[in-house]
């Protein structure tokens, strides 16, 4: 079995732009064994389907000590790589975020996805704030000695939905990524972001590599990587698919289709 540092080298390698790691997110420790049974090389949560399976709504509704309870019965399941979706962090504080990153890490965690939305108010934070808080992330990991990966997700393309994204959009997100970069993330996601032109652009100017999610309307996988993602996320997809197939299953069952 590896250690966490190992899985943490062995995760950031499997950033290659071009050639993306793929994350089918999961929400619970069977829902990680079954998608490393199908040979994931990681495993990824997901915030909604996290709070979803624990009757919560996204957003830091799931209280925390939960979502890293949650988190160590999922680390413990499987000997891969995990990335949490800690959201933002549960906090504004500088050090009650060093803190919750401790948290996470003892809980074995190799990764977050860390957002710049501001969880419960309005609009992002500065680019001078997230980047403080990108920083006290990294710090906090350097003092347990873990290369962390901090995903650092923007919030741009999500909050200007359903709206076209324009390259003015793609110009702010570009600086995001290299104030983020320069505090001390490892990747750069961009939820919401599905046209194939700014996707290439942003893979080719971001100095991290990039993170697209699956939605409905957003290229297909083989596009993504030949326009540059270095990580594919289908966010709460999974989890919405397999709740309708159990729907459907149970109401076959309650219809006496299935007796």
């Amino acid at each position: 079995m590896n250690s966490q540092n190992e899985k943490a080298e062995i995760f950031a390698r499997l950033h290659v732009k071009g050639d993306p790691v793929i994350l089918f997110n999961i929400w619970d420790a069977g829902t990680a064994k079954a998608v490393a049974d199908a040979g994931a090389k990681a495993i990824a949560t997901g915030s909604w389907s996290v709070a979803a399976a624990n009757g919560y709504s996204d957003g830091e509704q799931l209280p925390m000590e939960a979502a890293i309870a949650n988190l160590g019965r999922i680390t413990a399941s499987v000997d891969l790589p995990v990335t949490l979706d800690l959201e933002g962090g549960y906090t504004a504080d500088l050090s009650e975020l060093r803190a919750n990153a401790a948290k996470v890490i003892a809980a074995g965690t190799v990764g977050i996805n860390f957002e710049d939305q501001i969880v419960g108010g309005e609009g992002l934070y500065s680019i001078a704030e997230q980047r403080d808080r990108v920083a006290a992330v990294r710090a906090e990991a350097e003092k347990h000695a873990l290369p962390l990966f901090i995903n650092a997700r923007t919030d741009i393309f999500l909050k200007t939905l359903p709206g076209p994204h324009t390259h003015e959009h793609l110009e702010a997100a570009v600086e995001r990524a290299q104030a983020y970069a320069d505090a001390g993330a490892s990747g750069f996601f961009a939820p919401g972001l599905r046209d194939p032109e700014l996707i290439g652009e942003l893979c080719h100017r971001s100095p991290l590599p990039v993170n697209i999610m699956v939605m409905a309307d957003v290229p297909p996988n083989h596009e993504l990587a030949e326009l540059g993602a270095a990580r594919i996320s289908y966010g709460p997809g999974p989890y919405r698919r397999m709740m309708e197939a159990l729907k459907d299953a149970a109401m076959s069952v309650y219809a006496g289709r299935n007796t």
